[in-house]
């Protein structure tokens, strides 16, 4: 396989399409606002400059990575060709399940359908298609040019064949694949997800402060970054839904996400990309400081 379609230039889209495009595939990035797509092929060209920098890959190579990726905004327009789409759109089971019925539509029996949701069932997204075999689950951890897994997510009918050629396919961009079974959160963030709820519980309960909490985990448990940082950089808002779909899925109150994020979010603050959560993101440093709200 050597061509992808990658729908959403999002962040994870935009990440996603770069690692590909390295590698020397023909992507086709695929987004409803040409805007986005200018802002992520931008985004792709600064990292691949930093790439250069730090000596990584020179300048031809960049050029050429450059050169691979393409961009639409009619999606029927920007899967011909592709041997896989992946799917990278906002994380809302609405969105995903329109995108995968016109998929199903414009795209031929033997393309393999993948998502990139961090949490939302493959069996359900695949219920979506008349092809639910070709469907999986392909979750990119963030930044996607430096971290190395993927999640491979089977669905309940994803086919040994397909599970196969997507796990060699991740290894061919210089990644780890690790299998997983479709169930609410997978691996990753059936437990990373949690743990970060009860960061926020435990700062919700006046245990302690933003900055205590993640000193805690940095230097007590050897995390790069702490649980609220952690969530300032992921969105507060996917955070929710994640905790969201966990709750819903298993039924279970452990699951329930804390008040005080379901108010932040409500609030509008959602993290870095939008400049406050946790900690403030707006004072353009790399220096923490933590929210007013929390000090």
């Amino acid at each position: 396989m050597n061509s992808v379609a990658v729908i959403g230039a999002g962040t994870m889209g935009n990440g996603i399409a770069h690692v590909f495009a390295q590698k020397g595939y023909n992507v086709s990035l695929i987004d409803v606002s040409q805007p986005a797509l200018d802002k992520a092929l931008a985004t792709i060209a600064k990292n691949l400059d930093r790439q250069v920098i730090k000596g990584l890959m020179d300048e031809a190579a960049k050029e050429s990575a450059l050169q691979n990726i393409t961009t639409f905004t009619e999606m029927s327009e920007g899967v011909k060709g592709a041997e896989i789409v992946i799917e990278a759109a906002t994380e809302n089971v609405d969105l995903k399940m329109k995108i995968f019925k016109s998929l199903d539509e414009v795209t031929g029996d033997d393309v393999i359908l993948a998502t990139n949701t961090s949490s939302i069932s493959i069996t359900q997204i695949a219920a979506q298609t008349s092809k639910p075999g070709n469907v999986i689950g392909m979750h990119f951890m963030n930044p996607v040019p430096v971290m190395k897994l993927v999640e491979v997510i089977r669905g309940y009918a994803t086919s040994d064949e397909v599970t196969a050629k997507v796990m060699d396919m991740s290894k061919n961009l210089g990644k780890v694949p690790t299998e997983v079974n479709d169930y609410p959160g997978f691996v990753a963030n059936r437990i990373l997800m949690p743990m970060i709820n009860e960061a926020i519980i435990t700062l919700h309960e006046g245990v302690a402060g933003v900055a205590e909490i993640d000193t805690v985990m940095k230097l007590g448990m050897a995390h790069p970054m702490g649980p609220l940082q952690l969530a300032d950089f992921i969105g507060l808002d996917v955070c929710l839904s994640i905790m969201n779909v966990l709750h819903d899925g298993f039924g279970n109150g452990k699951y329930a996400p804390c008040p005080l994020l379901v108010n932040m979010v409500m609030a509008g603050k959602l993290g870095r990309k939008s400049g406050e959560g946790f900690y403030s993101w707006s004072h353009g440093t790399k220096e923490l400081i933590v929210a007013d709200n929390f000090r």
